[in-house]
């Protein structure tokens, strides 16, 4: 077998395997607005939008999402549109929703997380739409990817207590 055939069947045989951890594994993705600012996107620029890795191992399951984790969902308006925000309220948790919406509590359902951008006044969150099911979660964002300087960017950090009607 020649040389550029060996390296051709090689490279096919690890196609399966670098589709199956893109699509159910690992996988960078771009975060875009401002939604999440300063957590992502800190500058003015609209031009500069960080590159996250996002893990797909275990995200639509209930016992691996957490309050202050940052997820991918498809948006339950569009599902054509991936949204990023942060988890603030799991099952079970009572959230009184940020102003200006109807200052009544909700309940977070099994199964659904609440969700809102840091950067409340750009963010079309679960003050939104309510509480979000996790069969559109896509993933969770693990770390900063580029660029280069947000490495290590802290993303426990941001968001509110939706559970506290002092913070709403």
């Amino acid at each position: 077998m020649s040389s550029s055939l060996r390296k051709a069947v090689i490279g096919l045989t690890w196609l399966p395997v670098a589709y199956t951890v893109l699509n159910h594994g690992v996988s960078p993705c771009r975060i875009t607005g401002r939604s999440m600012s300063p957590t992502f996107n800190p500058g003015t620029s609209t031009t500069a939008e960080d590159v996250v890795l996002v893990t797909k191992f275990g995200a639509k399951t209930a016992s691996n999402i957490h309050r202050g984790d940052v997820i991918m969902f498809r948006s339950p308006r569009d599902p054509e549109k991936i949204l990023t925000k942060r988890v603030v309220a799991v099952a079970g948790d009572t959230v009184y929703p940020k102003q200006p919406y109807p200052k009544q509590k909700a309940g977070v359902p099994r199964n659904h997380v609440w969700v809102e951008g840091d950067n409340y006044f750009h963010s079309i969150d679960s003050n939104t739409f309510g509480p979000i099911s996790l069969g559109l979660v896509t993933g969770k964002v693990v770390a900063v990817v580029w660029p280069p300087s947000r490495w290590g960017a802290d993303l426990s950090t941001g968001g509110r207590n939706p559970m506290d009607p002092l913070t709403v």
